[in-house]
C-alpha cells in the first residue's frame, strides 16, 4: 500500500522567532519512503537538521515576523494489513534489559511512574506478566479517560489525567506509560501518523496522535491505549520519555497558531 502523508501549520510571529520542528518520518520508517520528507517553509528560511539523544530528527530555523507556514509531503510505502502484536512476547527481569532501556523505566516529567506505582499494582499486581499485564493496562486506562479536545492542556501529567479521568490522546499514553513503567516494563512515548484506513467512514479531520512502545521479548512494541485497536498505517515520528521529549514544535517566543492540517491517505493507483 502506498499512504500520502503530510502536514502543513502555519503561525502569526510578532517578531523573529526560533523554533524546532519535530514532523519527519523515523529513521526506522525512512527506508519505506518514496523520497525524502524534507521540511519546507513559506516563505523560504534557511532550515538546520540534527539528531536529538533518543535518535529522532529535528528541524532547527528562525521564522521571520508575520504569517509563517512549514510542513512536510511525502509518499511512504506500508503493508497496508492491521498490525498483529506478538502474544508471547515475555517479561524480561530488570537484571536482564539491555543498558539502553532502562531509562525508560525512570519517572519523566509528564508520566510519574513513583506517584503512581502504588495504583499500579493495586490495579495489575493481579495480571499475568508481558503482553497480558499491557493489554490489561491499555484496556483500563481507554475506559479510565474519556477523550476531550476542549478539555485538554499541554501541562496535565499522567498522575492528574488519572485523577481528572478526561484527556485527548497524549494523555492516554502518559498514563499507560507510567503505569507500565511502575509494573518494571521499559516503555516510550511516541507520536507520529494513525490512519483511518480499513475503518468505517465518516472519519474524523486528521490529527497526529500519540501511542506508546513497550520492551518486550528482546524488541520494542507499539500499543495504542486511546484507540486500543489495530489499526493500518501507523506511522512513527518520534519517541522519547514523555511529550516533553517530542513536540511537534518548540517556539521560542509568542506566536499564534493560524492553521494546522495533516493528511494520511491510501494512494489508489
Amino acid at each position: 500500500m502506498r499512504i500520502h502523508i503530510g502536514c502543513e501549520m502555519s503561525f502569526d510571529f510578532p517578531q523573529e522567532t526560533p523554533l524546532i520542528a519535530m514532523l519527519n518520518v523515523h529513521y526506522s520508517r525512512a527506508s519505506d519512503l518514496e523520497r525524502p520528507d524534507f521540511l519546507t517553509s513559506n516563505p523560504p528560511v534557511p532550515i538546520e537538521s540534527y539528531r536529538d539523544s533518543f535518535g529522532n530528527w529535528c528541524n532547527r530555523l528562525v521564522a521571520p515576523p508575520g504569517r509563517f507556514t512549514f510542513g512536510t509531503d511525502a509518499v511512504i510505502r506500508d503493508p497496508g494489513s492491521f498490525e498483529i502484536g506478538d502474544l508471547m512476547a515475555w517479561q524480561h527481569e530488570v537484571r536482564d534489559l539491555p543498558s539502553e532501556t532502562l531509562l525508560f523505566l525512570l519517572p519523566s516529567r509528564y508520566c510519574e511512574s513513583d506517584v503512581l506505582a502504588n495504583e499500579a499494582w493495586r490495579l495489575f499486581g493481579h495480571t499475568p506478566l508481558g503482553i497480558p499485564r499491557v493489554q490489561a493496562v491499555c484496556d483500563f486506562v481507554h475506559n479510565h479517560i474519556s477523550f476531550n479536545y476542549g478539555n485538554a492542556r499541554p501541562t496535565r501529567t499522567a498522575a492528574e489525567a488519572y485523577r481528572e479521568q478526561s484527556g485527548v490522546c497524549r494523555d492516554f499514553a502518559h498514563l499507560a506509560v507510567a503505569f507500565c513503567r511502575a509494573l518494571n516494563i521499559p516503555t516510550r512515548y511516541c507520536t507520529g501518523y494513525i490512519s483511518d484506513i480499513g475503518l468505517p467512514k465518516p472519519w474524523s479531520d486528521m490529527d497526529f496522535a500519540a501511542w506508546m512502545e513497550v520492551y518486550l521479548g528482546g524488541r520494542w512494541h507499539a500499543f495504542d491505549p486511546r484507540n486500543n485497536a489495530p489499526r493500518i498505517g501507523r506511522i512513527l515520528i518520534a519517541s522519547g520519555r514523555d511529550a516533553a521529549d517530542v513536540p511537534l514544535t518548540h517556539i521560542f517566543g509568542p506566536g499564534t497558531l493560524a492553521g494546522f492540517k495533516v493528511w494520511t491517505n491510501e494512494i489508489v493507483d
